[in-house]
């Protein structure tokens, strides 16, 4: 709060008022110099990012200062003002950060200080940065897995949304990269919407395990006053407190699991990515991407290019090289604290980004698509995925499946040798392959009909695919 006893401070500070920054250093090292050294260890630029999440601890801690007794209603009351101000200030871009004040906790107390006068010094009793930044990370993961998981969810209405409009459009499955069986183009979609739906989990998982606040752990070992951290973790919504302070302010195993199921999502957007720059060539032509979402060429006046693919596919390395760079900086440190773990933030930070930058692009991507079916079908002609039912047909007839499959292999061999279909082998030439082999059995490579017949939970079978639409229908919606 202002007023005659607490007189409003301009930015540039008054005179008698502790500069927080230099208090923590010059009271053991003295005065002047190390300008590079304090810039090298500043964080500011970065962990202003986390402003939000620091002002909610500082409110919370404040109120269980008060709460325990140990401020008065009063200081209280001008500490939560304060940092409304100091949040108005960040909001409306005119708060003056300051690197010598090297991070995010010192630049809001120097100005929360400026602004109330001497009572913002108190905000630090019984606090350590170590346990507030701590505290910060867990709220910003927390915030982070939520809008991941938004985002996801997009991509999966998206390519639910094409499933359900592709019917009975039919197009090779794969394996090996070579034509395998045939499916239903949903059925494909489909099977990136339950990776995605797997993703969300890892993020849920995540996040729960972000749920704990470790404010009141101080440096490491806790602290004398009497402090209530179980109210703390209550008034910001966390689950729980942790039950050792060391472990409070060395963990970051709720970052690194973050990274983790980011690093994921990236695998599954990428290999999406990969089949949607094969799809949209000239060889394969199963999808056309809209112009939005494409780019031409500097020299070359026909290029279509599908760049938000490539890129999303070329920015999975970047998260995986976050994952990276944290899990090398945590698997050597001692407990409790140490600076190296200042490194988790922009690791963090640039991994979340990038995720939400790529969900959000390829949902556009995939929404705006126009799949090709004709070109789909195409491809499906002599290319013999249909035989696998052949065999199928004569075992079913009595033959041994491992004599079935080689029949199979045989009557390829045969129309590769001979340039013919299945279809256009004679019952005599059938027979000489195998006597139980016949139009009939042939007949059950037809790939409307082998896509009919896989009726197994989970096939391509259109019945079965459309049971896999309502579960996910329902998994949006729940």
């Amino acid at each position: 709060m202002t007023g005659p006893d607490r007189p409003a401070v301009p930015p540039g500070g008054a005179a008698g008022t502790a500069d927080p920054g230099a208090g923590i250093h010059h009271g053991r090292l003295g005065a002047g110099g190390g300008v590079e050294a304090r810039r090298f260890t500043a964080s500011i630029a970065f962990d202003r990012r986390l402003y939000r999440q620091d002002l909610a601890g500082s409110r919370a801690h404040a109120r269980m200062l008060g709460c325990q007794g140990l401020l008065p209603r009063e200081d209280v009351d001008a500490l939560l003002a304060g940092l409304d101000a100091v949040e108005a200030e960040i909001d409306a871009g005119v708060f003056p950060f300051r690197v010598e004040d090297e991070d995010i906790h010192l630049n809001i107390e120097r100005r929360l200080t400026e602004i109330i006068g001497p009572v913002g010094g108190r905000l630090h009793l019984a606090r350590s940065r170590n346990d507030q930044v701590a505290l910060d990370m867990h709220l910003f993961v927390k915030d982070a897995c939520r809008d991941v998981s938004a985002a996801v969810a997009s991509l999966q209405r998206a390519l639910l949304g094409q499933a359900e409009a592709a019917g009975d459009t039919l197009l090779p499955g794969y394996t090996h990269l070579q034509h395998a069986q045939p499916v239903l183009f949903a059925h494909h979609l489909l099977a990136y919407f339950f990776m995605l739906q797997r993703d969300k989990g890892r993020l849920v998982d995540a996040a729960r395990r972000a749920d704990v606040s470790p404010l009141g752990a101080a440096a490491l070992a806790g602290t004398s006053v009497p402090v209530d951290p179980a109210s703390v973790a209550l008034d910001l919504g966390l689950g729980g407190t942790y039950p050792n302070s060391m472990d409070a302010v060395s963990d970051r195993d709720f970052v690194l699991e973050t990274l983790a199921a980011l690093a994921i999502v990236m695998v599954h957007t990428s290999r999406l990515s990969e089949e949607m720059v094969l799809w949209s060539s000239r060889e394969f032509g199963f999808i056309e991407p809209a112009d939005a979402y494409a780019t031409g060429s500097s020299i070359m006046p026909q290029k279509k290019n599908p760049d938000v693919a490539e890129l999303a596919r070329g920015k999975s390395g970047r998260v995986f090289g976050d994952l990276m760079a944290l899990l090398t900086t945590m698997k050597g440190l001692p407990l409790a604290y140490h600076s190296d773990m200042q490194e988790d933030k922009e690791a963090l930070f640039d991994a979340v980004d990038t995720t939400l930058g790529v969900l959000r692009a390829l949902s556009g991507m995939v929404d705006t698509m126009r799949p090709c079916p004709q070109r789909m079908e195409v491809a499906l002609e002599g290319d013999f995925s249909g035989v696998t039912d052949i065999a199928d047909h004569l075992a079913r007839s009595g033959v041994p499946f491992r004599e079935a499959h080689a029949v199979g292999g045989r009557l390829v061999r045969l129309c590769v040798e001979q340039g013919l279909q299945p279809g256009e082998v004679s019952e005599e030439a059938l027979r000489e392959i195998h006597p139980a082999l016949n139009l009939e059995a042939v007949a059950a490579a037809d790939p409307a009909r082998v896509v009919r017949a896989r009726q197994s939970p989970g096939g391509t079978s259109p019945e079965r695919v459309a049971e896999q639409i309502v579960l996910a229908r329902h998994l949006l919606d729940v």
